[in-house]
């Protein structure tokens, strides 16, 4: 039977691996630039989660490894301890501890005493979160509730702003889920995360996409009033499709000012399907609350003109290849692949079920909104309108 040689890297390559990965570099690029398969990469990152363990440092008042062989030098020629710490320039009592915990007289040896310093040194500490129980329950419990850290961060410094010992920040908890050594967090708790991967990955790997289409009689965003722009003014809406498969859709709209999202069953992407269906989920709210709806290239959104006639909505069509101009629904899609993970049929969800799901997002409190929730903010813009 032949074996496979284990690899290993050396103290550079390691560095270098990290630098790549925080750069936001992929496993297979990473893997590429060592000759090595992506598992190796992988491995090399998960035992921390793919969180970059913290470079060991040794104090500079801590014995060096050339004083340790001073040491030991001195007790094997049987010099008195005062006499050692008097050539080393320490204190006697420092020499004393040194040999007692690291063998005594007849058994201290250089190299191994300076490693179990240094090992001593690393202990690790509790972190916030294992010397507090139950704010581990609540950060649990809204996890659960598919929150992100950043967002259970921000509500606890919302609910307890006078209270430190009750409020913990969002890499804490990632660091918590995805360092298992910490044994705070259970591992389970990561499928609630809205990516669910098994390590973390870095803030800088992006993910690009594609536009598509060209629609007749097409308004520019460009052509947009600035009011819309600055989210100063609610009542103007990003949308799009989010696709699963045998041909299922789901359309998604969100209210710029507010980030409000409402979800909407289509049987398919036909524009003879979508836009009967945004007519009459825009019927159902106070017109000072929908003016303007932002779309992307999409072909289902080609009959424009007669969802703008229905409803006296004006409709603004993105760049191509520029889905950050929908800015907060492309960041909501992303949201919603948690609850229906690409690849799966989306007509079995009735609108019921996505109701469920869009009153759970509009719940959680935003970091954008100051860790109010899209549902306040939203019903706030409802009452003055009332």
């Amino acid at each position: 039977m032949k074996y496979r040689t284990r690899i290993k890297y050396t103290a550079e390559q390691k560095s270098e691996i990290w630098d790549r990965w925080q750069r936001g570099e992929s496993l297979k690029a990473i893997g590429r630039i060592f000759d090595r398969p992506s598992s190796s990469v992988f491995n090399h990152l998960a035992p921390s989660g793919g969180i970059r363990p913290s470079t060991r440092r040794r104090s500079r008042l801590a014995l060096t490894l050339a004083e340790r062989e001073e040491i030991s030098r001195g007790v094997v020629s049987q010099l008195s301890l005062r006499s050692i710490a008097a050539q080393l320039g320490r204190s006697p009592s420092t020499i004393s501890r040194e040999v007692k915990r690291n063998g005594g007289d007849g058994n201290y040896r250089a190299a191994h005493a300076d490693q179990a310093a240094f090992d001593r040194g690393c202990r690790p500490k509790l972190c916030k979160l294992a010397c507090n129980r139950p704010l581990s329950r609540s950060v649990a419990a809204k996890l659960q509730l598919n929150w992100s850290p950043e967002q259970i961060a921000g509500w606890l410094k919302r609910e307890n702003p006078e209270d430190e010992s009750n409020q913990v920040s969002h890499e804490t908890i990632y660091r918590s889920l995805f360092v298992q050594a910490r044994g705070v967090l259970k591992k389970e708790l990561q499928q609630h995360l809205r990516s669910e991967r098994a390590i973390r990955r870095s803030i800088h790997s992006g993910q690009h996409e594609d536009g598509r289409g060209q629609i007749p009689n097409a308004i520019s965003i460009r052509e947009r009033p600035a009011s819309v722009e600055d989210r100063a003014v609610p009542g103007h809406w990003e949308g799009d499709l989010i696709a699963g498969s045998n041909n299922s859709y789901i359309a998604t709209l969100v209210e710029r000012h507010t980030r409000y999202v409402m979800l909407i069953k289509v049987g398919d992407r036909k524009s003879g399907t979508v836009v009967p269906a945004l007519i009459k989920q825009a019927k159902k709210l106070p017109t000072e609350l929908y003016k303007s709806l932002t779309w992307d290239r999409g072909k289902e959104m080609v009959d424009h003109q007669r969802f703008t006639m229905a409803t006296n909505i004006d409709v603004y069509f993105c760049d191509p290849q520029s889905p950050w101009q929908r800015g907060s629904n492309e960041n909501t899609n992303r949201l919603l692949r948690q609850y229906y993970p690409k690849g799966t049929d989306l007509s079995v969800h009735s609108q019921a079920a996505l109701n469920k799901v869009a009153r759970q997002l509009n719940e959680r409190p935003r970091k954008t909104l100051n860790f109010e929730t899209p549902a306040e903010r939203f019903n706030a813009c409802v009452a003055s309108t009332g």
